[in-house]
């Protein structure tokens, strides 16, 4: 196997945002391993497993809700105004956020909850902004026919950084949440640095149109363009209901009978599975049968689900969260591959803002479900129920978008 090709990192710009995006999305893994174990540790005090599980699903309502109401909004904003401000201004706000998370663990249980809370709330605001302008900046800062390596290579950073930084969180936790979001609030700031410093094209303005129209323009096609749109929904609900990363402290405390330093390695073995695949992508990147592979690759990570619910060895639990990784790492490069390749630059902004609204809701919204779904089928019975149904997404995508699974190869959409 080749070793993939550094050659993208030659245009500066794109190396300071690819620092950016792994230094934010370390930070981002890292906190999110203190505030579910913090959040759970305080829960359980004084509540059972389910409503304790039911408490982490609440975290994800709290982050979710402002990407619903303002992620459209932060789409036709990255199509008008300068992206890399807005990237620039949404992690000045991700760093306040984060030193907020210093001091709650210096509160009370009840007070540190409402702290976490509010932080949650706040961090889905930036959420609701900052992934449209960072997927409509970088399309711009490579040639397009070095596009599949850049997005390859953004996959293989952003899962270094989903392995290196659970991992790294579980073992600080030893000495307290308060440490682990000290050293993401640094990681915040060095991603702050680098998208300041780098030198990226003039913002191309979008005149002429009022904002509403821009968004309905942006859903309109979206709605009209069935490969984009199956794949943006197959991720929608098989992560919505197939998701398992709220319900990690859950299976580490009470079922695997581990400690942070578990549900650190817990939290990384996805990564360590689409690592590997992000690896061979960047080298070998897929180019026949698109479809098939995305589809494929949805029944794969619905029945390893259903192994990780079945599991009571932690080493088996992470194999089987190493092989959802491996299978949803392929789903994601096709999807991304789609709305870059299929996407006019023009729509590019809108198109990430509606692709987004709808992972931030297989995410964030799939938190609260895996924690509603916990509370009354227990934890094992939530994720069992999760693995069944992306089985059965798979099956119905076939016929519900059949442009979708004939997808043979990828070609650049018609620019303006």
């Amino acid at each position: 196997m080749l070793l993939p090709s550094i050659a993208v990192f030659r245009h500066d710009a794109f190396l300071r945002y690819w620092i950016m995006r792994q230094s934010i999305s370390a930070a981002r893994q890292m906190m999110a391993v203190a505030i579910g174990w913090q959040v759970y540790d305080i829960a359980r005090q004084t509540r059972s497993v389910e409503e304790s599980a039911l408490m982490l699903g609440m975290v994800g309502l709290a982050q979710f809700a402002p990407v619903l109401l303002l992620s459209l909004v932060g789409g036709q904003a990255a199509d008008r105004l300068d992206r890399k401000m807005i990237l620039v201004l949404t992690n000045i706000g991700r760093a306040l956020c984060t030193l907020v998370l210093v001091a709650s663990p210096f509160f009370a249980g009840p007070t540190a909850l409402w702290m976490i809370f509010s932080v949650s709330l706040a961090l889905g605001v930036m959420h609701a902004f900052s992934p449209a302008a960072s997927s409509a900046l970088f399309a711009r800062l490579i040639p397009r026919d070095e596009l599949r390596q850049a997005i390859a290579w953004n996959s293989l950073g952003f899962q270094a950084a989903a392995i290196t930084g659970p991992a790294i969180a579980g073992l600080l936790y030893i000495a307290g949440p308060a440490t682990v979001y000290a050293v993401s609030f640094v990681l915040v700031m060095i991603g702050t640095y680098a998208i300041w410093t780098a030198r990226t094209p003039q913002h191309e303005h979008v005149r002429g149109v009022n904002g509403r129209a821009l968004i309905v323009e942006g859903l309109r096609y979206v709605r009209n363009n069935r490969i984009v749109l199956g794949a943006i929904s197959l991720d929608l609900v098989v992560v919505l209901f197939g998701g398992v990363t709220a319900l990690l402290p859950v299976f580490a405390r009470d079922i695997l009978h581990t400690d942070t330093v578990g549900l650190g390695l817990l939290r990384t073995a996805p990564a360590v599975g689409a690592a590997i695949v992000a690896f061979m992508l960047a080298t070998r990147p897929l180019t026949r049968h698109v479809g098939g592979w995305m589809l494929g690759a949805i029944a794969v990570y619905g029945v390893a689900m259903i192994g990780f619910a079945l599991s009571t060895l932690i080493i088996l639990s992470m194999a089987m969260l190493a092989i959802t990784g491996a299978a949803d790492m392929i789903s994601v490069y096709i999807r991304q591959s789609i709305i870059q390749l299929s996407t006019p630059q023009s729509m590019r902004g809108r198109v990430s803002a509606v692709e987004f609204m709808f992972i931030s809701a297989s995410n964030e919204l799939g938190e609260f479900e895996s924690g509603v779904a916990a509370r009354f089928l227990g934890p094992v019975g939530a994720v069992l129920m999760g693995g069944v149904l992306a089985l059965i997404t798979a099956a119905s995508w076939f016929k519900l978008f059949p442009d979708l699974s004939r997808t043979d190869e990828l070609k650049p959409a018609d620019e303006e």
